[in-house]
């Protein structure tokens, strides 16, 4: 097992280094790419939309047909998009590569369903997984600080051949592809069956009309009333998604699964924690370098500076990932979940108060990392644990869906809130200067962050007792005499 998890840190290895790479190079893109710099929004959301439809489906496929396989298929897709991100000749075509990366998103739940497989027969299968996904996280993180080390010392190095400097992340994916395929076994299990392609549809068109009408929300501002339009009849689409989903002996989103107590508030808290740990990051970059003496708050940071926070908050990842299965080893997992989404609550909350000085927000990125990094970890691993056998990789894929939508929502929402109160304050109309948002937007966007991450400790609390704890072993009947 050990040699598995050790191919397996590779993947993650490899996935962080996909994930930190290229923030620090986005405004060389956009040079390269002859794009202005808001333009870059449009990666993040057409990734969000393909990442949210992949690996619902993703996930079916590697319960029914094997893991690993799934693995290789995923890989070897952002393989080929991440040498169409390096060779992109215009804008278009960078961003159906840099779309197709966003396959990536499923390695960690397939990882986590695949070592699942291999040690849930054994009495401490679920402490297994929760080690391993510990680790598996902590070396996601560990290729973050190095992509983003990486990408900052050779776009110097390589001045003017950007080309050259995307390279990397190529190459590192399809080193990736043969770690898996010559270190990885496949898993045992198999669900069978075939995939609800009407489901899938339903699935579709509900997350496309939702994430489009989030991302064009936060281009157009909340007073435009067709954004709202798409997300209500996105919302409602999953009406009769649900219900034609309750009617399948095999469905692509098993519904009664979620209704389970010790998977609804698992599912719920991915989304809730998609705020914080995908919509927060850039209002706090930008409140890092809003300049004191100009608007009375920020930090003045220059665009170095912002790497200190962002190393402290990843290296608190990093802990609390690695913290996360010695905790358990004193508390139950419910109750160590209900921890980590508490601490992310405390984290942001304590934005509203304390915010005047770098110390401050390095306290605060700290205490909110160590409680993102434990969830990070867990969610998927309590997903499984609560899951039947053959749907391990469907629970898993979800969280990584619920936290990506949740993402989109935040972002768009962030988006809104600090324009509006930019304009409410200066009296301003798009377009006219304005480009710093006031404290007021800054202070919303933390509260949101604060109430969704207490809101996710109080639904983990209603999770039975001993939900994603190893079983007791069943006492064992001696043998009758002469028995063998």
């Amino acid at each position: 097992m050990r040699r598995v998890v050790a191919f397996l840190c590779l993947v993650e290895l490899t996935s962080g280094i996909l994930q930190g790479y290229y923030t620090p190079i986005l405004t060389d893109i956009a040079r390269h790419l002859g794009i202005h710099d808001a333009d870059v929004n449009w990666f993040e959301a057409a990734q969000l939309m393909v990442s949210a439809l992949a690996v619902p489906v993703l996930a079916k496929l590697g319960d029914m047909y094997g893991h690993r396989r799934v693995l290789l298929v995923s890989t070897l897709v952002t393989a080929a998009a991440s040498w169409g991100v390096a060779l992109a000749p215009d804008f278009w075509t960078f961003l159906a590569a840099w779309s197709f990366q966003g396959f990536y998103v499923v390695w960690l739940p397939l990882e986590i369903a695949l070592v699942f497989s291999r040690v849930h027969q054994l009495p401490d299968g679920a402490a297994r997984t929760r080690r391993a996904a510990g680790i598996l996280v902590g070396a996601l993180e560990f290729g973050v600080i190095a992509g983003a080390l990486a990408a900052g010392a050779l776009v110097e190095v390589f001045a003017g051949q950007l080309q050259l400097v995307l390279l990397v992340p190529a190459l590192a994916v399809s080193a990736c592809w043969f770690a898996i395929r010559f270190g990885v076994p496949e898993s045992v299990e198999r669900s069978g069956g075939r995939v609800d392609t009407r489901g899938f549809t339903l699935l579709a068109v509900g997350l496309l009309l939702i994430t489009s009408g989030l991302t064009f929300m936060r281009l157009n501002g909340a007073g435009a009333w067709w954004p709202w339009v798409l997300v209500a009849a996105g919302i409602f689409v999953f009406v009769p998604f649900s219900r034609f989903e309750l009617r399948q002996a095999d469905p692509l989103v098993d519904i009664r699964m979620l209704r389970n107590p010790s998977m609804w508030p698992v599912q719920l808290t991915a989304g809730l924690f998609g705020v914080s740990v995908l919509g927060a990051q850039a209002p706090l970059s930008t409140f890092a370098r809003t300049d004191p003496a100009l608007h009375g708050y920020g930090l003045g940071l220059r665009a170095g500076q912002v790497s200190i926070i962002i190393g402290v908050y990843v290296l608190a990842l990093l802990a609390g990932a690695l913290l996360y299965p010695l905790v358990t080893r004193r508390f139950t997992p419910r109750w160590t979940l209900v921890g980590a989404a508490a601490l992310v609550g405390v984290g942001y909350l304590l934005f509203l108060p304390f915010h005047s000085s770098l110390a401050e927000t390095l306290a605060n990125m700290a205490i909110a990392g160590i409680g993102s990094g434990a969830l990070v970890a867990a969610l998927p691993s309590a997903a499984a644990a609560a899951a039947p056998l053959n749907r391990t990789a469907m629970a898993t894929g979800l969280t990584n869906t619920t936290k990506t939508v949740g993402g989109a929502f935040a972002s768009a929402v962030f988006g809104i809130a600090l324009l509006s109160h930019a304009l409410a304050e200066a009296g301003a109309v798009p377009g006219d200067g304005q480009t710093a948002a006031p404290l007021a937007g800054y202070l919303t966007v933390w509260t949101i962050c604060g109430v969704t991450g207490l809101a996710a400790a109080a639904a983990l609390v209603l999770v039975p007792r001993l939900a994603f704890s190893d079983r007791a072993p069943a006492a064992v009947e001696p043998l009758p005499s002469g028995a063998h």
